[in-house]
Parts: C-alpha cells; sequence; structure tokens
C-alpha cells in the first residue's frame, strides 16, 4: 500500500517506543526482585483529584454524554477565562478560548489554520518531537535552531531575526519546555515576540506545563504581550488528567470562527464527559491539592537534579518547571563503556531496571550527549533509582 508522503515523514515517536521495549524488559525479568522504575514518559503520578472524579460521575449518571459545542462548553471557557484573571492576572475573554481534545488537538488545529505548503516555522533544538510533526503534518517545515544551555535551551530574538527568510511563518516556542523544563526568560520572550510581529508573522506557544512553574520570575503567561498570542495549554500536566484528553487554547478574536469550523469537522468536540470533570478543576478545594502537588513535583526536583550531579550526570540548566532533568551522559556513558544517549539508555534499562528517554526524540542539536529524566514519579522511587544508578556508576 502507498503511504502518504506526509505519513512517510513522520519519524517514531521514540520515547513510546523506549517504553514497549521497558515493559517488556520489565515482563521478562519480573522474578528477578528489581522492578523496572519507569523514569520515561512524563505523565503525572497523581490521578483527578476527588472532586473531579465525583464530577464526571454525576455527568453520567445525569446523561450529560451528547456533544457539545465545537469551542467547549461555555461555563468551562468561563472558568478558564477566571482562572487566568485569578492565577496570572491577565484579561482572557472566554469567547477567545476554545476547548480541545487535548493540547495535541489544539497545536493540530492551529497548524491547519495557519500554515501553508512551504511555511517555515522556527522553534528551538532541542524541543518536544510531536510540535515538529504538527507542522509537518499541515505540510510546512520545521525549522530547528540548535540552541544551548547558554540560551536555557529556548529561542532567542537575536536567533530568531537571523533564521527569519522570506519562507518562515512564525515561531512555535515552549515554556516551560519539555525535554529541558526550562522556560524562556519574560524579557527575552517579548523581544522575540517584538521581532515576530514586526514580520506580520504568528507566536504560538505550549504553556501545558505553566501550571507547574517553581520560580516567580518565569510563572507568568505570554499571553501578557498581547491579544496576537497564540497560547496552548492543557488540563493533562498540572491538572492531572492526561487520558482525559482535554486542554485549551486561547486565540486572537478573528481565528475563532475558523478554528471552530476545522474544530467542527476534525473533532466535533472534546469529551463530553471530560469537560464537566474538569469544571470542578477549579474549585478552591482543588486548587489546593494541585498546589500541594505541586509543592511535590518541586521537592522532587531539588532533591533529583543535585542527585544527577553528584553521579557525573549533569543537568547544564536547572529546571524551573515541568517534571524533567535534561542531563549529559558523557561521562557517565564512558563509565558504562558505550556511547551516546541511546546506547546509555539502553544500558541503564538493562543493567539497572531504570527506563529513560534518550535526546534522539528531541532534536540534533547535541541530543546524542543528552537523556531525559521524568520526576514524575514518587520520591521512594527516585530515591531508588539515584540507589541503582550509584551502584552502577560506581
Amino acid at each position: 500500500m502507498q503511504l502518504s508522503r506526509r505519513a512517510q515523514r513522520i519519524e517514531p515517536f521514540y520515547v513510546m517506543e523506549m517504553a514497549k521495549r521497558a515493559q517488556e524488559v520489565a515482563r521478562q525479568s519480573k522474578d528477578s526482585g528489581t522492578p523496572m522504575i519507569y523514569l520515561n514518559i512524563g505523565e503525572p503520578d497523581f490521578g483527578a483529584p476527588p472532586l473531579v472524579q465525583e464530577a464526571a460521575e454525576r455527568a453520567i449518571r445525569a446523561g450529560r454524554t451528547q456533544y457539545t459545542q465545537a469551542p467547549g462548553l461555555p461555563e468551562l471557557r468561563e472558568r478558564i477565562s477566571g482562572w487566568y484573571a485569578q492565577r496570572f492576572g491577565v484579561d482572557v475573554p472566554a469567547r477567545r478560548i476554545i476547548v480541545t481534545a487535548g493540547a495535541s488537538a489544539a497545536l493540530q488545529l492551529a497548524c491547519l489554520a495557519l500554515i501553508n505548503e512551504g511555511d517555515e516555522v522556527l522553534m528551538p533544538d532541542p524541543s518536544y518531537p510531536c510540535n515538529r510533526h504538527f507542522v509537518s503534518a499541515a505540510e510546512g517545515k520545521p525549522v530547528l535552531i540548535p540552541s544551548s544551555a547558554a540560551e536555557r535551551f529556548q529561542l532567542s530574538a537575536g536567533k530568531v531575526q537571523a533564521a527569519w527568510s522570506e519562507r518562515t511563518r512564525g515561531v512555535m516556542l515552549a515554556s516551560p519546555s519539555n525535554p529541558t523544563g526550562t522556560s524562556i526568560a519574560p524579557d527575552e520572550l517579548r523581544r522575540i515576540h517584538e521581532v515576530v510581529r514586526s514580520k506580520g508573522g504568528l507566536t504560538l506557544i505550549d504553556e501545558i506545563y505553566l501550571g507547574l512553574s517553581y520560580e516567580e520570575q518565569f510563572g507568568h503567561t505570554a499571553l501578557q504581550l498581547g491579544e496576537d498570542i497564540i497560547s496552548i495549554n492543557s488540563f493533562s500536566k498540572y491538572f492531572n488528567m492526561t487520558g482525559w484528553r482535554l486542554g485549551w487554547m486561547v486565540v486572537p478574536e478573528a481565528l475563532v470562527k475558523p478554528i471552530e469550523m476545522l474544530a467542527q469537522h476534525l473533532f466535533i468536540c472534546a469529551s463530553t464527559v471530560s469537560q464537566y470533570a474538569a469544571l470542578a478543576c477549579f474549585e478552591p478545594e482543588s486548587i489546593a491539592e494541585y498546589e500541594r502537588r505541586r509543592a511535590e513535583f518541586k521537592a522532587r526536583r531539588d532533591y533529583f537534579i543535585p542527585a544527577l550531579d553528584a553521579l557525573g550526570l549533569p543537568v547544564p540548566v536547572k529546571p524551573d518547571g515541568a517534571f524533567y532533568a535534561w542531563a549529559d551522559c558523557r561521562a557517565a556513558a564512558d563509565r558504562l563503556g558505550v556511547q551516546g544517549s541511546w546506547d546509555f539508555a539502553y544500558a541503564l534499562m538493562d543493567r539497572a531496571h531504570l527506563a529513560i528517554t534518550p535526546g534522539r526524540d528531541f532534536g540534533a542539536f547535541e541530543t546524542a550527549d543528552f537523556v531525559r529524566f521524568s520526576t514524575a514519579n514518587s520520591m521512594e522511587q527516585l530515591q531508588e533509582a539515584i540507589a541503582r544508578l550509584k551502584r552502577l556508576l560506581a
């Protein structure tokens, strides 16, 4: 069967391939007494809090399972609007908020609405792999710009200016970022947007980890820069609803109707039950629980990063958000007699029953030297992971 050129351009999602391999190793060694520790997938170990689960149950019992409008339940859009006002002090009218089937659907809708064949979109290298594939699926061309530790692994206004061409459509950013957990400094983000705006381009920013910011200087939404920002967000990370497949996007007024029409045809709407459940995310009791969990994620970071550094797995930029550690594995790989992050990740899986993610997924610039650890696991599991690394690398 002849595949489309679009399908042929898509690379494997290596984090998921590694997850399958880790599960197979775990099955084969289930009687070894050393169970697999999974620090490879960016999924909170917390589930949805009680009020959210109860809201979903009520929706099912009440028969609230029919389609909603494509942009989402009006009351949920209002709750999200209120969250921006309360949490970030930014006025985001509910009419500019579109609820989607996860942040992935929001990114797909944005790319399909705004990118034409051959349009180039600038993004940092390293960055989340799915982002570049959303651009490719819309017949655009992702342009990955090498971004070093000195730049917090993020784009800079200078690099955006230098890379801009007549084919450039805009930038796709993420703050905080996957895989690095680093955010763009507010002043730099403002300068980037000024460059993009001066070119008549688009600034698309993934803010799905924004609720999991740990440093006050970085925990601000890009929406404060103006109504021409397109922000993608999700109920998966801060709100701990990964499998519920619910996200949202904030778009300029002129984009609401075009994106609504695309959503009608491609998705009809996001899960109705998930939308009713998400209304309870914004109750004071739920927010208090989310903040307790955010503090726990921060405590895990504060334990795990220094522990990696002490083992010869340095993290060049301390993550200020999310739940990742982007660690330089060159010295550790040498100690194990392997080369590169891919073989290093397999060595940890086979020898220590520790699943992590090699850098291959996230771009080409120095990614063979880095691995991503996810700290979205219990403190006990993180401590055991460090103990295993210590024994292996001794």
